[in-house]
């Protein structure tokens, strides 16, 4: 897939953009339906646990990717991307997941800002807080735990972006995430625990490892296919689709219907990626 191949490369960016952003969140809304059976941070365990075999499979790291340090970095961007995931799970098992996806943003966009320090980025800092405002002035009513949890995994996605840039500077960065999320599997072992009813049911299973598929290991190679093509301005602004795409998805899949209040703070939240052009970080969240 990271190939691209005939069918991928024939296919426009922003179309394989959607590709991925629909993947990533139809895989969060599987998660949501299994929430019912096995606790959210058990469906994030099980998410990790499948991409990690799928790209260990898929990609076959050499001897190198588990020594020293480039074992270190990796181990650190997978414990820090499946708390992202733990984080976001219990989030959007307590709201909407277009409204979880627009204040996770807050993440990228800091570290934009902060980057660069432009006026144009600081900018688009002050319209993703003030999207992030109006949408909390809904959540705390609603769910002040469920916005707690989706700020800590906008805070993990700023890590994750900050190691991940460290990963795929060193040029195997599918490689080392296989990796990575294999050491996460095991760091985040206990979670196991709330996972009971996934065991006997190979259904159930199936679903888990799919979310890991479908919210990873397709994202993920389907973004390394548009940076080559696209690179990292434009990939950049690609990424104000997906709280749109997370959107559609929650109320097609969900029926979950936002509040004009989170309809206009995602909207600011979408202003402010597509303002950051070039300076938001080129890295959708795993």
């Amino acid at each position: 897939m990271a190939g691209g191949g005939g069918v991928l490369e024939r296919l426009p960016p922003p179309v394989l953009f959607a590709l991925g952003g629909t993947s990533l969140y139809l895989g969060a809304a599987i998660g949501v339906g299994l929430f019912d059976v096995v606790d959210p941070a058990g469906v994030a365990w099980l998410r990790t646990l499948g991409a990690a075999v799928v790209l260990l499979a898929w990609r076959r790291p050499g001897a190198a990717a588990f020594r020293g340090r480039r074992l270190l970095l990796a181990a650190v961007f997978g414990v820090v991307t499946a708390g992202m995931n733990v984080a976001f799970y219990e989030a959007i098992d307590r709201i909407p997941l277009g409204t979880a996806v627009a204040v996770e943003f807050l993440g990228p966009v800091a570290v934009a800002a902060v980057g660069s320090r432009s006026r144009r980025d600081v900018g688009a800092l002050a319209l993703v807080v003030a999207g992030v405002l109006l949408i909390a002035d809904v959540q705390l009513g609603a769910s002040p735990a469920g916005l707690a949890f989706v700020l800590a995994a906008a805070a993990l996605w700023a890590g994750y972006i900050v190691l991940g840039k460290r990963v795929s500077d060193g040029g195997s960065g599918l490689d080392d995430l296989g990796v990575g999320l294999a050491v996460a599997t095991v760091v985040l072992a206990p979670l196991v625990l709330t996972t009971g009813a996934v065991w006997g049911s190979p259904r159930l299973l199936v679903l888990g490892i799919g979310v890991g598929v479908l919210s990873s290991v397709v994202p993920y190679a389907l973004d390394q296919v548009v940076l080559r093509r696209v690179g990292r301005a434009r990939f950049a602004l690609l990424l104000a689709l997906l709280p749109a795409t997370a959107v559609i998805v929650g109320l097609v899949v969900l029926r979950q219907v936002p509040s004009l209040p989170e309809v206009v703070g995602i909207v600011l939240v979408v202003a402010a990626i597509a303002l950051t052009g070039r300076s938001v970080p080129a890295v959708t969240p795993v």
